[in-house]
């Protein structure tokens, strides 16, 4: 059965791309990512390398960063540790309609994440290797697409109209019942407030915890904010 879960897992994937294809969205918003489609080598990789059995944990982001999982398909996908922690390197296409500020060159991007800096950092400081720590965790983000404006700046779901977040959301729930239903976590662990509410709303039988959200966006993450995590998640009972 653990063979079978990377193709569960992205099966469910191309049923909500072709979900989400067809939507369209208003101004602000000018350019739409999807990494599932245009990064889909790396994401693969990770999938079937990482997610070849039941997890105990399940961490959840919310949306694609522009310098992470938008260049290598991974969740919170910072280049040196997809590359070199998690040992993913493979070929990044380019999305149909590129903006000119936001430009997709995968593992040859040079900017950093932070949010994945972090938070693989904090995996590789606590777990060491990233086979000890996918052995029982797993990460996902609720939606795959990135959205921005005109001027290049990020768009997060939640300042999107309610009427166009509807059908994201649906189709979003329906995958994350998919990814809980072929992991079967014990834990569900929401990066930050708006993944926490995602899992409630989707699973609100199972075991939900939440840690800060590593954004510098968050002024909580800005000062040792591995250090929060893992109070959080111990004050939980996780770890």
């Amino acid at each position: 059965m653990a063979n079978l879960i990377p193709d569960q897992l992205l099966a469910a994937g191309n049923e909500l791309c072709a979900a989400l294809r067809p939507l369209r969205f208003s101004l602000p918003v000018t350019h739409i990512y999807n990494p599932l489609e245009y990064a889909r080598r790396p994401h693969e990789a990770f999938i079937r390398k990482f997610a070849g059995g039941k997890k105990r944990v399940l961490f959840l982001g919310m949306n694609p960063g522009p310098f992470g999982m938008a260049q290598t398909g991974v969740p919170f996908g910072e280049i040196a540790a997809v590359r070199d922690w998690m040992g993913i390197s493979e070929p990044v296409e380019r999305p149909q309609r590129e903006h000119p500020k936001r430009p997709v060159t995968g593992f040859a991007c040079s900017r950093s994440e932070v949010s994945g800096r972090r938070l693989w950092g904090w995996a590789k400081e606590t777990f060491g290797t990233a086979d000890a720590f996918f052995r029982e965790h797993f990460a996902v983000n609720f939606c795959p697409l990135v959205w921005m404006s005109d001027s290049g700046s990020n768009i997060t779901p939640d300042k999107l109209s309610a009427a166009e977040l509807a059908p994201v959301t649906k189709a979003c729930n329906e995958h994350l019942k998919r990814v809980i239903a072929a992991l079967e976590p014990d834990w569900l662990v929401g990066v930050g407030g708006f993944a926490e509410a995602c899992f409630r709303q989707v699973a609100p039988d199972r075991r939900i915890a939440r840690i800060p959200h590593p954004s510098p966006a968050n002024p909580a993450a800005n000062k040792d904010w591995s250090g929060a995590a893992m109070k959080s998640l111990r004050e939980a009972g996780v770890l």
